[in-house]
């Protein structure tokens, strides 16, 4: 892997509690059914209450629709002024010196997604807990209830990186432009237009090809291996020579590809963070169905 530090194991992560460096945090959000009328895909709703529940002991939750997207579009969890960011991660303890622990529940697109935007803020010393809290409880490892205490405000300044997001006019000059690979995170079926899609239109964007990122997890919600993620790029055509786009419903599961294809040693990555909540909402754009 390119940079090993950036995935954890639940071992790994219990060695170091109770370091005053570290700061850890749950991600998690879950994605309930729209109210009735809706045409937005579903409603966001942060994972607080499961939080409070259980967590690893002296973990802080971070809100992703709530304190760190932006507020002003319909559409979720895109990425908001960097002031904003700044502002609540610093909140949130993260400054100089740390190093951050990102897990979630049930899958870990949730914090790979946090884990992208630290890179594209600058911040390097974030890694993502392999199998997320479900592999920290399966091995019996211990927890803690009760709201966050959180951590002392940090001095975090962020240090942006262009290139790590683009918009649909990008991804549209892409698809008519060449050496380009538009990877699609999301299922099959989605992909093909095979079945209905809570974004819109059914169908993906022309040209891009199908790694389902649930793919890339595998039985106990660990990452495959790096050697097996490197056979499913390939068989797509996605090579380190092309630029590569990844995208999905709403910028998040693309995350879980962008995450293996950077330890795999691919440099020209980024996300459309629209992604099909936006493409396939707007008549103007074309799309592809089998």
């Amino acid at each position: 892997m390119r940079e090993p530090s950036a995935l954890i194991s639940s071992e790994q992560l219990a060695a170091a509690l109770g370091q005053a460096n570290l700061r850890v945090y749950d991600c998690t959000t879950y994605l309930d059914p729209p109210p009735p009328g809706s045409d937005d895909p579903y409603t966001a709703v942060p994972g607080r209450s499961t939080f409070e529940d259980a967590h690893v002991p002296g973990a802080d939750f971070l809100d992703l629709q709530g304190e760190f997207s932006d507020a002003t579009t319909r559409l979720r969890f895109m990425m908001p002024p960097v002031a904003q960011l700044e502002a609540a991660f610093a909140r949130h303890g993260l400054g100089r010196g740390t190093r951050v622990v990102l897990y979630s529940i049930g899958t870990m697109m949730w914090a790979t997604r946090f884990w992208w935007m630290l890179k594209s803020l600058g911040f390097d010393d974030a890694a993502v807990l392999n199998g997320g809290f479900d592999a920290w409880k399966a091995e019996g490892r211990p927890t803690q209830s009760g709201p966050a205490k959180g951590y002392p405000p940090g001095d975090f300044k962020a240090v942006p990186r262009p290139g790590f997001f683009v918009d649909k006019g990008a991804v549209l000059a892409a698809v008519r432009g060449a050496n380009t690979a538009i990877v699609n995170a999301l299922g099959p079926q989605f992909h093909q237009g095979l079945e209905p899609s809570r974004y819109g239109r059914p169908g993906r964007i022309p040209g891009s090809v199908n790694v389902p990122a649930a793919t890339l997890i595998d039985g106990r919600k660990n990452f495959v291996a790096p050697g097996d993620a490197q056979v499913a790029f390939a068989a797509q055509g996605v090579s380190r020579d092309k630029r590569v786009i990844c995208y999905c419903g709403g910028g998040i599961s693309a995350t879980i590809d962008l995450f293996l294809l950077h330890q795999l040693g691919y440099d020209n990555l980024t996300l459309y963070d629209g992604s099909m909540g936006e493409w396939a909402k707007d008549p103007a754009l074309p799309i592809e169905t089998d």
